[in-house]
């Protein structure tokens, strides 16, 4: 058996051992102590802010990991976090005072569609490569306008592709949408239908709710009546729940699908069994401790998951995005070869635009088209059974 932290250090220490060995070869280089300085602007407060803490949680481990790994060689991961307190206006705020400090490298910002949209225009003009964890396209198109922006979160394009292609699979003809009244929600909606048109699936309905909807049982009875055959919810994990409940009690026979933004903890607590035998597209991450780890990426996987576990006592399907933003940074920083006491912003841009990594959340490619980088092939179809997620059979 491999020993609990040998894979996670074997993966670290490969990603950079190429950049650890050059400063190894040449006794009169001085070798580099300076800080990797990540800025980090999440959602701590507020309603967006269980999302927010599962990032901190992530971000905090994976530069505890870096940095006791070694292979940095003597620099260090170092985080200077910010609450946005779920507000976009706050946020712009504080991506405008990362940008002004010369020690920020990079910065990553949470799941706030708003937020990173709104930050755009400060991202630019201070040249400082963003990592947002928000899922709206909008974040990182069009990429002309958006050079500096990165986002590592499931597109709605890949993930109503997966929806459809199950919906299929068991036949489903009919299905109905609730989605956010939000930009991603949006987005998710007008993908379906494209999806929907192509796969000879009618939608049989569809309604959009506020993001601060509690009530939902107005809506959900609208779209699960008898005709329906699947309800597709499309909103953030409390409301995606509430929607599960407001299902049962309408007595709704069809099935429940959830798209990735609904993800939350593995556990599914007291909405167990509204939500049972729910599927959800989502990271195979979520789940790994059902998958044999056949791979080097696999087994870099388990352990995050275990890792987590241990450290925390649950797992958030969320955190892997955050921790492969640290990765990506800490890699694209040792690969532009900045020097003690320069940061290189344009160097470590330049870097992200192409980075490659079979991360913990799945493969991510980035390319100057494109500046979203999770790829498809990432999520798979997860099913809700005996109170927690499971990897579909």
């Amino acid at each position: 058996m491999i020993p609990i932290r040998s894979v996670t250090i074997t993966a670290l220490a490969s990603a950079v051992l190429a950049t650890t060995l050059t400063g190894c070869q040449f006794g009169a280089e001085e070798q580099d102590t300076s800080p990797i300085v990540i800025a980090v602007d999440l959602e701590l407060s507020g309603p967006a802010a269980p999302v927010g803490k599962a990032y901190q949680r992530a971000l905090d481990l994976k530069v505890d990991q870096l940095n006791a790994s070694g292979a940095l060689g003597a620099r260090k991961v170092k985080l200077k976090v910010k609450d946005n307190r779920s507000d976009a206006n706050e946020s712009l705020r504080n991506v405008s005072d990362f940008g002004n400090d010369s020690q920020v490298s990079a910065i990553i910002m949470g799941g706030c569609d708003a937020c990173a949209v709104g930050a755009v225009g400060a991202i630019n003009e201070k040249k400082v490569p963003t990592i947002a964890l928000a899922p709206s396209g909008a974040v990182t198109t069009p990429v002309a306008d958006r050079r500096y922006v990165f986002k590592l979160a499931p597109n709605a394009a890949d993930s109503a592709a997966a929806l459809t292609s199950e919906l299929g699979r068991r036949g489903i003809r009919k299905a109905a949408v609730l989605n956010s009244e939000d930009s991603y929600g949006r987005e998710g909606l007008a993908a379906l239908k494209s999806e929907f048109k192509k796969a000879g699936i009618r939608l049989a309905g569809d309604q959009a709710i506020k993001a601060t909807a509690t009530d939902l049982n107005e809506p959900v009875r609208a779209l699960a009546t008898r005709e329906t055959d699947a309800l597709i919810v499309w909103t953030p994990p409390e409301q995606a729940m509430l929607a599960a409940a407001s299902a049962q009690q309408a007595k709704f026979k069809g099935a429940l699908f959830f798209d990735a933004t609904a993800a939350n903890e593995l556990f599914l607590g007291a909405s167990s069994r509204s939500a049972e035998r729910a599927t959800l597209i989502f990271t195979q991450t979520m789940v790994i401790d059902d998958v044999i780890a056949t791979t080097p990426a696999k087994a870099a996987r388990r352990q995050w998951f275990q890792d987590y576990t241990a450290r925390f006592g649950g797992y958030n399907g969320f955190s892997s995005f955050a921790a492969d933003a640290v990765q990506l940074i800490v890699d694209a920083e040792l690969r532009a070869g900045g020097k003690t006491a320069t940061v290189d912003r344009d160097g470590l841009r330049d870097v992200l635009e192409t980075s490659q990594l079979d991360g913990l959340s799945g493969p991510i490619r980035m390319t100057p088209d494109n500046h979203s980088g999770l790829m498809p092939q990432a999520l798979t179809t997860l099913v809700a059974r005996g109170g927690r997620w499971r990897l579909a059979s």
